[in-house]
């Protein structure tokens, strides 16, 4: 049992548990008046609207709860609080990556004994300020089960400790780390999937195109509601600033925070839109219809496809910003989820 992921639920979290476990066995229908829609015409799927209510209103809810420790301890105890429950892995195993930054923490996920389709490199959301490998526990193993494959759960540095681009740095020694340890884990490095929400979406996407002239490049890219270019506010952060979980003045704390300069938003480790696109592996993009970031990532789909790169692009219509990690209430974030994990196994298998 990894206990870097295991999280000793507080009281309000073991009540928020089975309050959780009863929404989400409550007929969908209940909610579905009044249920919000945006100007596409999508409707807020009734669990995300409870979720967005929630944040607004009960405490610890919300992605920035006060101040940074804060908010890392209230997201971490509300995603296990969210978490789906699996049977013990074959391998949960915590380990350290050794880097030029300092030693960097993760977590590799195996379901059984037989052995594993490939890997995945997973690097977890939180603006680059909040998040864990505990707070996306869940998540790493739902992909594992669905997929296969391992999963290699990073702990990449953070901000305000460590500003950019230290992350950066600790997710491309991560996935260089995962090349080599591949054949001790019974792996073909040539199979290892590079994958992440939010910012940790950013830091796939990053990871791909600073690896690029490497001699084993990521086999596939799964990025899940990616950050992709910081330089612009398009139309999706106006429309859903507020009441969705992820809030503009969240995502403008974060990049305060995260980057040393205001003038580094148009680098491409921090915009990889602005990135050189030619020649990345294979990609699948997902997208949530109620969240700030959808529109820039409609945008990297499309400019990915541009550049000749394979690209499938997913829009989950009804989702707000972090479906992924809410499954216990949501069937359609675990479908969701699902399809991205299958894209991972036929990206592997397709390798010769």
């Amino acid at each position: 049992m990894s206990r870097a992921t295991s999280i000793k639920l507080s009281l309000q979290s073991r009540v928020q548990r089975p309050a959780m476990k009863g929404l989400a066995a409550l007929p969908l229908g209940v909610f579905k008046r009044g249920t919000r829609i945006n100007a596409d015409g999508e409707r807020l799927a009734p669990e995300m609207a409870v979720i967005a209510f929630a944040s607004r209103h009960l405490p610890g809810a919300s992605l920035m709860n006060g101040d940074v420790r804060q908010s890392r301890e209230l997201l971490d105890q509300t995603s296990a609080a969210m978490a789906q429950t699996f049977p013990p892995f074959a391998v949960e195993e915590d380990l350290t990556i050794p880097s030029d930054g300092g030693p960097i923490p993760a977590t590799r996920y195996r379901v059984d004994e037989k052995g594993a389709r490939g890997l995945i490199v997973f690097l977890h959301g939180g603006g680059f300020v909040v998040g864990s490998r505990a707070s996306h526990d869940s998540l790493a193993r739902e992909l594992a089960v669905a997929s296969g494959a391992d999963v290699l759960s990073v702990d990449y540095r953070m901000a305000p400790e460590h500003v950019f681009p230290a992350a950066v740095d600790d997710s491309v020694a991560a996935f260089r780390y995962a090349v080599e340890k591949a054949s001790d884990w019974g792996l073909d490095p040539r199979r290892i999937v590079v994958a992440g929400d939010s910012a940790g979406g950013n830091l796939s996407a990053v990871v791909a195109q600073q690896v690029r002239d490497d001699a084993v490049v990521p086999c596939f890219q799964l990025l899940i509601y990616p950050v992709v270019d910081v330089s612009v506010t398009r139309g999706s952060v106006r429309e859903f600033a507020e009441g969705l979980f992820l809030t503009a003045a969240d995502m403008d704390f974060f990049m305060d925070t995260y980057l040393p300069s205001p003038d580094l938003v148009e680098d491409p480790r921090v915009s990889p839109l602005k990135g050189e696109l030619a020649g990345l592996p294979p990609a699948h993009v997902v997208v949530a219809g109620f969240d700030p970031l959808r529109d820039e990532g409609i945008e990297y789909a499309k400019a990915l496809e541009k550049a000749g790169v394979e690209v499938t692009l997913e829009r989950a219509s009804g989702m707000i910003h972090g479906f992924a990690n809410m499954g216990l209430i949501s069937p359609t974030a675990r479908a969701v989820v699902g399809r991205m994990a299958e894209a991972a196994a036929r990206a592997m298998d397709a390798v010769g």
